[in-house]
C-alpha cells in the first residue's frame, strides 16, 4: 500500500510566476500538486533512464573486451569490487 506524504515547498519571484502560468485554466495542469508529481515522475524516469545508458554502455564495453582480458572472479571478489 502506497503512503501518502504531505509536503510544503515555496517559492517566489520568477519561480512562483512559472509555476502559476502553468497551473490553472490557461495552463497544462489542474493542480500545483499534479504539476509537481508530474515534474517528480519526469526527474525519477530520467534517473533510471541515466542508469541504464551507464549500465549498457559498461556492457557494451565489457562485451568488446578481447576474450584473453577475462578473468574468473569469486563472488566475494564481484561484492568487495562493487562496494569500492
Amino acid at each position: 500500500m502506497s503512503q501518502t506524504t504531505t509536503m510544503t515547498v515555496r517559492i517566489s519571484g520568477a519561480l512562483s510566476e512559472f509555476v502559476a502560468s502553468n497551473v490553472g485554466e490557461h495552463g497544462s495542469y489542474e493542480n500545483i500538486s499534479e504539476y509537481v508529481r508530474d515534474l517528480i515522475r519526469r526527474d525519477k524516469e530520467r534517473v533510471e533512464r541515466e542508469a541504464f545508458e551507464r549500465l549498457k554502455a559498461e556492457l557494451t564495453r565489457s562485451f568488446a573486451a578481447p576474450e584473453d582480458s577475462y578473468r574468473p572472479l569469486s563472488a566475494a571478489e564481484v561484492i568487495a569490487r562493487n562496494r569500492g
